[in-house]
């Protein structure tokens, strides 16, 4: 099986090219999702994991979101052959503060705007050509709205929250937090990540949209996840309470699972304390 991840050199990417032993598209290759010549090798591959995206919240890169995460998925989508697989990396913040309905959100939760930014807004707008597309071109399609993965660091690329966090307990880095790190974040391994795309990619199911996190064994407050690391390597954090951060939203998130367990077998298989401790 030929695969292909895009953004296959970035934070998860560089991990899930590396359990796939799949080839990269990213800018690092000298591969762009907005140039047409480069697109057209999608078509060579079985599978495409589709992880490029243009990440900032900024208002001022609104063009810039849309244009990478809509018109570049756009392009991919438009050389997948029929048959082959295409599985769409989206984020669980398309819900919003919708999601601060639910003890453990499920796919039905609301995506009625409610103060997205553009790359929640980019991300949902993408799930819609990737359905459409997949059913045009008769290939597989599978949505992933990802929850906090997480991944150890690799050069060249920033860390995620939950590897700066334990960085930071590390090397005694300050760090700030929003209401005292009571908000709760369901964190994913990105080996288990691999395995959900692995999941989909065995399955006999033709267009798949999953809520995708640690879910409720795997679900902590931030403030936990600094003690837990802290406890690990016998130290203490220094934690920055002079300046808090904005309150996150949603407030908590923990992903209800039953979708995915049900059609794809798949649940974590990575726990809490393994997990931080595969990033030490």
């Amino acid at each position: 099986m030929k695969l292909l991840v895009t953004g296959g050199s970035g934070y998860l990417g560089t991990h899930v090219r590396s359990f796939f032993n799949a080839d990269d598209f990213s800018r690092r290759s000298q591969l762009d999702v907005l140039n047409p010549l480069d697109v057209a090798r999608a078509g060579e591959y079985d599978t495409v994991i589709h992880l490029a995206a243009y990440s900032s919240k900024n208002p001022a890169d609104a063009d810039s979101c849309f244009r990478t995460n809509v018109d570049g998925t756009v392009n991919l989508l438009q050389q997948m052959r029929p048959n082959s697989v295409f599985i769409f990396a989206s984020t669980k913040d398309v819900y919003a503060s919708h999601a601060d309905e639910y003890e453990e959100v499920p796919e039905t939760c609301s995506t009625v705007f409610q103060r997205q930014t553009a790359l929640e807004w980019s991300k949902l707008i993408g799930e819609k050509y990737v359905q459409y597309y997949a059913s045009l071109g008769n290939f597989r399609s599978c949505i992933f709205r990802l929850s906090t993965a997480y991944a150890r660091p690799s050069e060249g690329n920033g860390n995620g929250f939950v590897t700066h966090y334990v960085e930071s307990v590390k090397r005694g880095w300050p760090i700030r937090l929003p209401l005292d790190g009571q908000p709760v974040r369901d964190i994913l391994h990105v080996d288990d990540f691999s395995r959900a795309c692995r999941a989909f990619i065995d399955s006999s199911v033709t267009h798949g949209l999953y809520n995708l996190g640690g879910g409720r064994h795997n679900a902590l407050s931030l403030r936990d996840i600094i003690d837990k690391v802290a406890e690990m390597i016998q130290c203490n954090g220094v934690i920055d309470e002079a300046n808090p951060l904005p309150t996150p939203v949603p407030l908590n998130y923990v992903s209800d699972l039953t979708r995915i367990k049900s059609e794809l077998g798949w649940q974590p298989q990575i726990g809490i304390e393994e997990g931080l401790r595969s990033l030490l």
